[in-house]
Order: C-alpha cells, then sequence, then structure tokens
C-alpha cells in the first residue's frame, strides 16, 4: 500500500475539490492513459487494486506509470464515540483526484489489450474514468 514516508503535519483539513486538472492531465510516459472523467478520492487501497487488476491482465507484456500518490491522510474517530475531545485519528491515506487527471498510464502494448486493462481498473475505481491516447491530448491543446 502507498502512503508518505514523512509528512509535515500528521492531521489535514478535509478541504474541497475544485475544478479541472493543470497539472498531471496528459499523457507522459506510456502510450495510453486512464483519466479521470469525475473528481473524488482514491485511497491507497483503490490505487493498489486497480494496479494489480491491470498487472493481472497484462501479465508480462507492457510498462505500468502509476501517476497518483495518496498524500492525504483522512481521519475518523472510533464507533460509538461522542463528539469533540479533538480530532480523529488517521485511518487511511487518500489522493484527491481533479477531472482530467490521468491515473495510470500503459506503454509497449496494442490499444485493445491497454484499453480492456484499463476498463478492468476502472471498475475499481469510485469515480468515473475514460481512456486517453498519448496524441489525443496534443490534439486538444491545439
Amino acid at each position: 500500500m502507498l502512503i508518505p514516508k514523512r509528512l509535515k503535519y500528521r492531521k489535514q483539513y478535509k478541504g474541497r475539490i475544485k475544478g479541472k486538472a493543470s497539472k498531471g492531465n496528459y499523457v507522459a510516459f506510456g502510450d495510453y492513459g486512464l483519466s479521470a472523467a469525475g473528481k473524488g478520492k482514491l485511497t491507497s487501497r483503490q490505487i493498489e487494486s486497480a494496479r494489480i487488476t491491470i498487472n493481472r491482465y497484462l501479465k508480462r507484456g507492457g510498462k505500468l506509470t502509476i501517476r497518483i500518490f495518496p498524500h492525504k491522510p483522512i481521519t475518523a474517530k472510533p464507533l460509538e464515540v461522542r463528539q469533540g475531545k479533538g480530532k480523529g485519528a488517521v485511518e487511511y491515506y487518500a489522493a484527491p483526484v481533479k477531472e482530467g487527471t490521468i491515473l495510470y498510464e500503459i506503454g509497449g502494448v496494442t490499444e485493445e489489450q491497454a484499453r480492456e486493462a484499463f476498463r478492468r481498473a476502472a471498475h475499481k475505481l469510485p469515480i468515473k474514468c475514460k481512456f486517453v491516447k498519448r496524441d489525443d491530448i496534443a490534439e486538444a491543446a491545439e
């Protein structure tokens, strides 16, 4: 599971995810990418589950790159505890994802293989995703 090595502060505000991604919104390392079509939080477990799904489908072929990292601590109070008495303990870490962020990239496989691997991985994620190619984003920028 992905967790940060060290943080400046142990706990963070909840915050809001607003707007579209201005960084990390193009395919940089592979030929095909899985892009977020909506916004939300991806936990380290969800990221890992999708990674395993992609790798199982591709077997030994292709190179997978994970473009997001869960750096935001999410806190929760224990069950049956009244409110107040301070903020709860860190339960897990999540990656806040804006619309348009590239989540995963694959290189060295055919388009059909990449499309099917990403389709299977998208079922594991709580946000809507779409398949993108390296040249799609370059055309959209022009």
